[in-house]
């Protein structure tokens, strides 16, 4: 796939540079010009086109003089009305046989561009992520995609037949008539296209804040609605609906400046029109009282301004779509200039098959400079033993997760399976290795089904029952009405915490991965269901390489090594006997946690 220049965000206050727009247009041109010669005819059947509509104002034009003189035959007049009748057809089949060439290279720069787009969106770090806002992505990706299809549209069949029609009429003029009608209609023409090139670059900045603020009002309205039970625990549906009214407020007055500036921009546009059509009509008017040109002179030059003039009124309206149209692409092509934080080496390779060991060699991480989360953390995990990793909140346990997926870089020293270095592994072979229960799972929006075989989207529907079943899930799926068709709802609300983990289970067997990891799964659950949860958990890791971290100690018991963390270092480590000898921090843990497990058992 072609990489993309990156195009640097003007500020709002800034209209939209040349150069930006020129830079635009070029990153486009390779996704229109894979389909050259659909390209080539069409701007061969929109020259034909305008030469026909040229064409019909001078058969008209013959055919009134012909008709002037009584004695004179209808025979020539009859051809010409024929060739009257042909030409407009011809100028409706040229225009449509444009559309029909160039409709697929419209269609595939749009889903070429927005296929490009989602997938820089899918590569980009974990980071940004978490600081990105869903809802005015989605709306500048909807915007951007859309706006190619405008642009393209608009510049084909509205801005480059108008200008091949403006050459002919006025090479026309020139050569029929004299210079004085040229010099009219070319002073017109520059007055208005400079008017209105001026006015709308000015309006930009106005346009500009009107898609700001509509963006800011959708990520507004996204966030409450994903929030949906949140808001309705604090009862704060009031408070919310203000929130989106102000973000609204702001958009009408940006969306009311720009219709109040349109309206002058419209205005400027027909009073030199007027000038324009003014000025032609009385020297035209003036050569038939002359003697110097014919009543169908007087309709031709006529006709003539009225298909340009029509057209140019629109090519206003145009102009200022383009404009819109690029600075809303621009704003989508700043997403594929953001940086990706994590990328492959040139010479990655792909993760060796087989039994796999992790070791987090002297690894240091923190995610902003001045905040350190891991110092100097040292361990292995044997191919398929498991350790877990305890602590406080706050100790650093998930982001060891998060660097063995390689959602981030370590900082210092080195994670490594079966001795390579994740930097030097591929993506896709890494994390195709590994599956994770996390703690909170968010499920898509569709059927149990589908959220299992999520995890290998090739299996069968036997291999996504068989994985149910491991997961203690199948009966409760058969006893649903629709059963493995039942939709979960948003983020899978519609499902309990322990369907939701039996469901992460499942997928994740599905997936068959040789590392699992565990992070925190059965925190958020209750003793019954975490115990229900936990077997399956044990029975999961059998075989595999597993990283396990958690709150609770008990969940624990059975792991080959734990690792208790403080602070971003390893204080202890050891078996759950030797732990509990030792008297250290870990014995300390599990006597705070055996204790609020009584408390919790005497008051029910």
């Amino acid at each position: 796939m072609r990489r993309t220049t990156a195009l640097p965000r003007p500020p709002a206050s800034a209209p939209l540079k040349e150069s930006h727009a020129w830079r635009t247009l070029r990153t486009l041109f390779p996704y229109l010009w894979r389909y050259r010669l659909r390209v080539v005819l069409a701007l061969g059947c929109l020259v034909g086109a305008k030469v026909a509509n040229v064409a019909v104002p001078i058969v008209f034009k013959e055919m009134i003089d012909g008709l002037a003189p009584v004695q004179q035959a209808l025979a020539l007049p009859a051809l010409l009305l024929a060739l009257y009748g042909l030409l407009r057809f011809s100028t409706a089949l040229f225009t449509e046989l444009r559309e029909i060439l160039f409709a697929r290279v419209t269609q595939q720069a749009v889903r070429r561009v927005a296929l490009e787009v989602f997938s820089h969106l899918h590569a980009l770090s974990l980071r940004f992520h978490l600081e990105r806002q869903t809802g005015g992505i989605s709306r500048d990706v909807e915007r951007g995609t859309r706006s190619i299809s405008s642009l393209i549209s608009y510049s084909l069949y509205s801005i480059l037949p108008t200008l091949v029609e403006i050459s002919l009429v006025l090479g026309i003029l020139f050569v029929r008539y004299d210079a004085g009608f040229v010099l009219i209609a070319a002073v017109s023409l520059s007055a208005y296209v400079v008017f209105t090139v001026k006015v709308s670059n000015w309006r930009i900045d106005i346009r500009r804040t009107v898609n700001e603020t509509d963006s800011a009002a959708n990520t507004r309205a996204v966030d409450s609605l994903l929030n949906y039970e949140t808001v309705k625990y604090f009862n704060n549906e009031a408070y919310e609906a203000r929130r989106y009214d102000e973000q609204m407020a702001q958009w009408e007055n940006a969306a009311t400046r720009s219709q109040t500036t349109l309206s002058f921009l419209n205005l400027g546009q027909q009073a030199i029109i007027a000038l324009g059509v003014t000025a032609m009509m009385w020297r035209a008017a003036a050569g038939v009282v002359d003697g110097r040109m014919s009543i169908g002179d007087l309709v031709l030059v006529n006709a003539f301004l009225i298909q340009l003039y029509i057209p140019l009124n629109f090519l206003g309206v145009v102009y200022r779509e383009i404009r819109q149209a690029l600075t809303d692409i621009e704003r989508m092509f700043t997403l594929l200039g953001a940086n990706r934080e994590i990328a492959d080496a040139p010479d990655a390779h792909d993760l060796p098959e087989g039994p796999l060991q992790v070791n987090f060699d002297a690894v240091h991480f923190a995610y902003e400079s001045d905040r350190k989360i891991l110092d100097g953390i040292d361990f292995a995990i044997a191919p398929g033993k498991t350790v877990a990793v305890v602590g406080p909140s706050g100790a650093g346990k998930s982001t060891l997760a998060r660097l063995l997926y390689r959602f981030y870089d370590v900082t210092g020293g080195a994670v490594r399976i079966n001795g390579h270095d994740l930097r030097s592994l591929k993506q896709g072979s890494l994390r195709g290795a590994i599956g994770i229960v996390p703690q909170d799972t968010v499920l898509f929006n569709d059927s149990i089904f589908y959220n299992i075989q999520y995890g290998r989207p090739t299996a069968d529907r036997e291999a996504v029952y068989a994985a149910a079943r491991a997961a203690q899930l199948h009966d409760f799926i058969e006893s649903l009405p629709q059963k493995y068709e039942t939709r979960v709802g948003e983020r899978g609300l519609k499902l309990s915490g322990g369907e939701k983990q039996r469901v992460a289970i499942a997928r994740t067997l599905l997936k068959n991965p040789p590392i699992l990891i565990f992070d925190e799964a059965t925190s958020a659950l209750d003793s019954q269901t975490e115990k229900a949860i936990q077997g399956q958990l044990e029975l999961a890791a059998r075989g595999r390489t597993t990283l396990v971290i958690a709150h609770r100690l008990s969940t624990v018991m059975n792991a080959d090594e734990i690792l208790v963390m403080q602070d971003g270092r390893i204080v202890e480590r050891g078996g759950h006997a030797a732990l509990l000898a030792a008297g250290g921090a870990y014995a300390r843990m599990w006597t705070l946690q055996q204790r609020e497990q009584s408390g919790a058992a005497a008051t029910t």
